[in-house]
């Protein structure tokens, strides 16, 4: 298990490697110094408005000011609801499964190894079915719109039905 996770984890860093390197924080932007991380030692975080069954940590870049790498963490059942991002979103499946509804497109169930990319301003939302890990790589600012139905954007206290 421990196996797969090392060689998924290695995939995904070989794709941001070849798609372009993300924008490092200023403790990384030494340009000789390799940046490796491993999952079991990310500081994974609960951040507002997300969902509370989901959790994060930066990998790389800022995701305020440009291109990223986050890996997010979700309990099983977990969904981020209806959404759309300004940069395009690249989604690789460490462990899990997970499903992809894109509006206007049957859902795609995802296992881990599969990768997803989602156009900037697509109308989309994810859920793990159970328990996973995944990577995200936008290849610019990292923002988060939700939607309605009727696709009309809505604040997150109420796409997260909170008070």
């Amino acid at each position: 298990m421990w196996i797969r996770a090392i060689i998924l984890s290695s995939a995904a860093l070989t794709f941001v490697a070849a798609t372009g390197s993300p924008r490092l924080d200023a403790a990384e932007q030494t340009a000789a110094t390799p940046v490796v991380k491993n999952l079991r030692e990310q500081n994974l975080k609960q951040r507002p408005g997300l969902p509370s069954c989901l959790t994060l940590a930066v990998v790389s870049g800022d995701p305020s000011k440009g291109a990223s790498v986050i890996e997010a963490r979700a309990t099983s059942g977990c969904r981020v609801p209806w959404h759309w991002h300004s940069s395009n979103e690249h989604i690789m499946m460490v462990s899990g499964v997970g499903k992809v509804e894109m509006k206007d497109a049957k859902p795609v169930t995802v296992h881990s190894g599969a990768y997803a990319m989602l156009p900037a301003h697509h109308v989309h939302q994810f859920t793990c079915t159970t328990s996973c890990t995944i990577f995200l790589y936008a290849d610019g600012i990292r923002d988060m719109h939700y939607v309605d139905a009727s696709g009309t954007e809505i604040p997150a206290t109420k796409a997260l039905n909170q008070k």
